[in-house]
């Protein structure tokens, strides 16, 4: 998708916002911020100071740019036992709505934990020739998302993130 044009319009005393960036871009950077690098202060950076990420089923609400940085400080040090996500077998779909400002993606992640079976990093059997040429054994489970996204300019204005409260084993 080509970015939009900015292309604010006055109509009737009300400023009207379009995205100056593709849709594409903006979630891109929140995927960069949020789950490889996991720094708070860029994900919060790619919010309005006035913005809202909230989490309807878990029934968390943050607002502004503060809260939205040491809310998601916690959240990321919190799913350590959640795995590694699988960029190569996570699927992502966005979807443009009528409203130029609002896009949705519809998120599929797979999660990558070590398994008993995988020697510890630190062991002597880590450093087997055995275990360099072998697959380290994964438990691969898989968590489904929608996320709502309300942009104003290049910035998130409102992130809405549907989830499953608990990853469940991928089929397979």
């Amino acid at each position: 998708m080509p970015p939009a044009r900015c292309s604010g319009e006055m109509d009737e005393a009300v400023y009207m916002w379009t995205v100056t960036i593709s849709h594409r871009e903006i979630f891109e950077r929140y995927l960069y911020a949020g789950a490889i690098t996991r720094n708070p202060d860029a994900f919060a950076e790619l919010f309005t100071e006035d913005g809202i990420y909230e989490v309807p089923l878990a029934g968390d609400r943050l607002e502004g740019r503060a809260a939205i940085r040491a809310g998601i400080a916690v959240y990321q040090v919190q799913p350590e036992g959640l795995g590694t996500v699988n960029m190569e077998l996570s699927k992502v779909v966005l979807h443009d709505t009528a409203d130029p400002d609002v896009f949705i993606a519809e998120i599929d992640t797979v999660l990558d934990s070590p398994t008993a079976d995988s020697p510890a990093a630190d062991s002597p059997a880590a450093d087997s020739p055995a275990a360099a040429e072998e697959e380290p054994a994964v438990a691969r489970r898989t968590m489904s998302l929608v996320q709502i996204f309300r942009v104003r300019g290049e910035q998130i204005a409102h992130l809405r993130d549907y989830f499953e409260t608990e990853p469940r084993a991928a089929a397979g």
